[in-house]
């Protein structure tokens, strides 16, 4: 049995339309379990249980739409179980999916645990999402791109790294700017930093929390690791939580920029939010700080309702 695409219209739908952002990442079921008492071993603990739409790339294209980009186009790969479920989500979210229905595996899956204090764990069940492969990369995807996005999690696994390359090359062919979320401090260290760092290299924006970024910069301080990053990649903007974010080019910190004040429900998604809201702006022509503001502003929502979509 042979894949499939699901799209939101013919496959040439948009082609032509200057300032596009193409995003290329997850589409994830998300099950968030919210326990206001500590995990109970051996017996039940009261939660509060919600099935969600996610993925760290379908949440950023979504923040992105949500918040002013003129036209969002997503690529990625589901399970034939859910595939319609994720495509009309995104639709009704603003997004113009091109979803993959994988012949064999089902929709990734993410069970967040998120505690008392908002803060969450997740366990992961990758699913389709990382069998993403070079024959699903569409040309047209770029057609008017104003910039491409790539997820973090597509380097984890061989046949989406080798479809984000792709993916990478045909932008950097076009002339269109590159930006990477490096995703996950767990997988990262996994594939190990120098491995990562090469597989991105060329990239015009790296956005990682600041876990990530003392991982690939190999230092303990978050400033020195932003500023050891930004000589690699011409701009880099680490997340800090509750701290906002730093901005850094060319070895030197240019921006530290406030987190916005919000009741903390469940910080899932928090990341890709401040993705998709930073893309936006920056689209929109913001410079590099108050798009790190405009990133700050997405992720102030995101946290104040469960999951990680607007």
């Amino acid at each position: 049995m042979r894949s499939r695409a699901l799209e939101a219209g013919p496959p040439d739908a948009g082609a032509g339309t200057p300032g596009a952002l193409v995003v290329v990442g997850d589409v994830v079921t998300d099950v968030v379990a919210v326990h206001r008492e500590p995990l109970a071993p051996a017996t039940d603990t009261a939660a509060r249980i919600r099935t969600l739409p996610g993925g760290a790339g379908a949440n950023a294209a979504c923040w992105a739409a949500r918040t002013g980009t003129a036209e969002v186009r997503l690529l990625a790969r589901v399970g034939c179980e859910s595939a319609r479920w994720h495509e009309r989500a995104l639709v009704d979210a603003g997004v113009r999916p091109r979803l993959v229905v994988d012949p064999a595996e089902p929709t990734g899956t993410v069970v967040a645990l998120v505690g008392a204090d908002a803060e969450r764990t997740f366990l992961t069940d990758s699913g389709a999402s990382l069998r993403l492969c070079p024959a699903d990369w569409a040309p047209a995807l770029l057609d008017g791109a104003a910039h491409l996005h790539l997820s973090g999690y597509l380097f984890f696994a061989e046949p989406s790294r080798e479809l984000a390359l792709v993916a990478l090359r045909a932008a950097r062919t076009r002339g269109v700017p590159v930006s990477v979320d490096p995703a996950s401090a767990g997988f990262l260290a996994g594939l190990g930093p120098e491995a990562f760092l090469s597989a991105v290299a060329g990239v015009s924006v790296l956005l990682p929390n600041e876990d990530e970024a003392r991982l690939l910069a190999g230092v303990r301080d978050t400033a020195r690791a932003a500023e050891s990053l930004s000589r690699r990649f011409p701009l880099v903007v680490v997340t800090r939580g509750t701290g906002g974010a730093l901005v850094a080019e060319g070895g030197r910190i240019t921006a530290e920029v406030e987190a916005e004040p919000a009741d903390a429900v469940d910080t899932t998604g928090a990341g890709d939010a401040f993705t998709g809201g930073f893309l936006a702006a920056r689209l929109s022509g913001a410079a590099p700080a108050a798009s790190a503001r405009a990133g700050c502003r997405a992720a102030a929502r995101a946290i104040t309702r469960l999951g990680g979509r607007p």
